[in-house]
């Protein structure tokens, strides 16, 4: 959603003079920063949440911990979103005509 409310920024950028890889750059490179963001914060918050999940069902779950596996999933998983989300942005703001997106300011 924000790819498209930036479309004339992209346009202004390429009147700058970036080019169509220094614009996909910047999306790509944006949606993979807010993904794995996510990731991390989300990991960060596992182990406390684990933690208390484990106390709580101390009587029927005798361990409840996380593996190490499912830490690299789920920075896998941050990536494959962010790779994933990112695709149709970074093609928009790279293929975006300066004419078109300037025309949509306003």
């Amino acid at each position: 959603m924000t790819a498209r409310e930036r479309i004339a920024e992209y346009a202004t950028l390429k009147t700058l003079g970036f080019d169509a890889r220094h614009i996909a750059c910047t999306v790509f490179g944006e949606s993979l920063l807010i993904a794995l963001s996510g990731g991390v914060l989300g990991l960060l918050l596992t182990y406390p949440a684990a933690a208390e999940i484990g106390r709580r069902l101390s009587q029927f779950i005798p361990i409840f911990r996380v593996p190490p596996e499912t830490v690299w999933l789920d920075l896998g998983a941050a990536a494959a979103v962010g790779l994933v989300a990112g695709i149709f942005p970074t093609w928009r703001g790279a293929t975006i005509n300066i004419a078109e997106g300037l025309r949509r300011i306003g």
